[in-house]
């Protein structure tokens, strides 16, 4: 009896039974099979009464007796061959949902059809597929699963659209009326199948009547299942994509991404916007195709109203947190979404600009809240700053508080700016619209512009004059300020009082210039043999002179020096409360 030829000294489990039940024969064996690296020792009479293919061969053959037969082409590999082997010495074995569709391929190509011999293991496979691989949706979906490495023949022989056909309709019955639990069940087990033949079966199942969010929940648990590093499982967090060996990972996942875009159902609010940012970025990430990136903004912009901050933030910082993308889908988002509200108002007859929606409204909080998150990070820059903030129209504020906050985050992370920059900066913000408590924390922010904590200013003075009530404790803040202006007002009436006394002492200086030169000659003769009197002294009597009381009952520059002063005369108390 030959010895098979073993490859590397090894041979697999398979092959070690192959040879238990060849080797059991009494007749030696007269051909090589040989499959890649696995051999056969076989008898060509057995293979023969089932074979057409290997028949052919040796007829065929110019050898005049044929000894080895290559079956590397076989579908299945060496393990299929072996069990169809098996099937035509009427050993037993096991037929499973796993191999069936290769046995049935690997049946197709050695022609081993009941045409050929009855009862043959075509016949045999395909009553397995109609009886009990293709009776469940779990034993569909694992024969749809094995036609992946069985293609084209699998397609040729109708494996695959039969599979199809059993699980969009098996999958519309889970949807509407589920036999296990979790209900979603069947989407779980969908995950395996490779991305065409999950666009097959959705499209089976839209044709049944399956509703949008159904083909969508089949999506999302898909692209969860096979990009689990890159979008968010069930959890939802998201995770840095992780390292590997394999250069080609990177390509296979931004065509597997771009694929399962391609499937999208056409209702747009189909899927949560959650998960559409999620898919946003990994877009990004992976550099996928324009087309897939804008189909994802789109459909991000019709709902942007539902958005959330750290939504935005997901679709705008890399894996590891640490630096911002390109902004720019951001960006085609807030724009999409304002072109849309605007075309809306037209359409119905609003006027766009006086007033906005409550989904305007929200969008514009939830950009400005936004702005705060990413205003702390160095890489942004002043134009992207504002090309974000400007994309939300003004009259679409309430109030500016929130991108009051963003703008100091901002200039407190950059604090390199000088005074031109920082008024760009400031210039996305209305001061006129910021509630009492930000103007007061803008009128002592030393990192604004001049210019801005003026206009806050100003407006609290505008406010008060008009009477208009919008900070706490109105009526006593107003009653201060006006006491203050009186204040001002009073001290005015006092300054110009003294500038008239200091031109009413201007005058008198004037005109008493020609009487002082008088006295002075005729007090002459009568000081001559007095002492000399001192510079000060002359001044002083010079300032007394100019005395505006010198005409009343407090003037004392006519009494002369040399005169007594009666001191038992009592003095008068006309200003004396007494």
């Amino acid at each position: 009896m030959a010895t098979p030829v073993r490859s590397n000294s090894r041979l697999s489990l398979a092959m070690e039974r192959t040879d238990q039940w060849v080797f059991s024969q009494d007749i030696p064996t007269d051909v090589v099979v040989v499959v890649c690296e696995a051999t056969f020792s076989l008898h060509k009479f057995m293979l023969v009464a089932k074979s057409n293919y290997i028949r052919k061969l040796i007829l065929e053959s110019k050898e005049p007796a044929l000894t080895k037969i290559d079956l590397s082409e076989i579908p299945g590999g060496p393990e299929i061959f072996e069990k169809a082997a098996k099937f035509c010495y009427g050993v037993n074995f096991e037929i499973t949902v796993h191999n069936v569709a290769a046995l049935r391929c690997a049946a197709e190509y050695l022609q081993m059809t009941d045409v050929y011999c009855d009862y043959n293991l075509a016949g045999r496979t395909e009553d397995f597929l109609a009886q009990v691989a293709l009776s469940s949706l779990s034993g569909a979906i694992v024969v749809l699963k094995s036609c992946e490495d069985l293609l084209p023949l699998a397609e040729d022989l109708k494996i695959v659209q039969r599979c199809v056909d059993v699980i969009s309709l098996k999958a519309c019955k889970e949807a509407n009326f589920p036999s296990r639990t979790p209900p979603n069940w069947w989407t779980e087990e969908l995950s395996i199948l490779d991305i065409e033949f999950i666009g097959r079966i959705l499209s089976g199942m839209k044709k049944r009547g399956s509703k949008a969010l159904t083909l969508a929940s089949a999506l999302i648990t898909y692209t969860e299942r096979n990009l689990r590093d890159l979008v968010r499982d069930q959890s939802g967090k998201c995770t840095k994509s992780s390292d590997s060996d394999d250069p080609n990972l990177f390509a296979r996942e931004r065509e597997l991404l771009q694929s399962i875009v391609s499937l999208l159902p056409s209702e747009k609010a189909s899927f949560p916007i959650n998960f559409l940012c999620c898919l946003l970025r990994t877009a990004i990430f992976v550099n996928a195709s324009n087309s897939c990136k804008n189909e994802l903004e789109k459909r991000i912009s019709v709902i942007l109203e539902h958005v959330t901050v750290d939504d935005l933030l997901v679709m705008s910082f890399t894996y590891d947190g640490e630096r911002l993308f390109d902004l720019d889908s951001v960006s085609k988002i807030i724009s999409g979404f304002v072109e849309k509200e605007k075309n809306m108002a037209v359409f119905g007859g609003a006027d766009c600009k006086g007033s906005y929606s409550a989904a305007m409204h929200r969008v514009a909080k939830t950009v400005d809240s936004y702005l705060g998150e990413i205003a702390s990070y160095p890489d942004l820059t002043i134009s992207k700053f504002n090309g974000i903030a400007i994309l939300v129209p003004k009259g679409a504020r309430k109030v500016d508080d929130d991108l009051y906050r963003a703008i100091d985050i901002f200039l407190k992370a950059h604090p390199n700016l000088d005074e031109i920059e920082r008024e760009k900066v400031c210039s996305v913000m209305d001061p006129l619209k910021l509630s009492y408590e930000a103007r007061l924390h803008a009128s002592q922010n030393k990192r604004l512009p001049v210019q801005i904590v003026l206009h806050a200013l100003y407006y609290d003075q505008l406010k008060l004059r008009s009477g208009v009530n919008d900070q706490p404790d109105a009526v006593a803040t107003r009653s201060q300020l006006q006491s203050d202006v009186s204040l001002v007002r009073e001290n005015e009436a006092l300054r110009s009082e003294l500038m008239k006394m200091k031109l009413y002492i201007s005058d008198m200086q004037k005109n008493q210039g020609s009487s002082t030169k008088g006295i002075a000659a005729a007090a002459a003769p009568t000081t001559t043999g007095s002492r000399k009197h001192s510079f000060f002294s002359s001044m002083s009597k010079t300032l007394g002179k100019l005395n505006p009381f010198k005409h009343g009952s407090k003037d004392t520059f006519h009494i002369n020096d040399n005169i007594g002063v009666d001191i038992t005369k009592p003095r008068r108390r006309r200003f004396s409360i007494s």
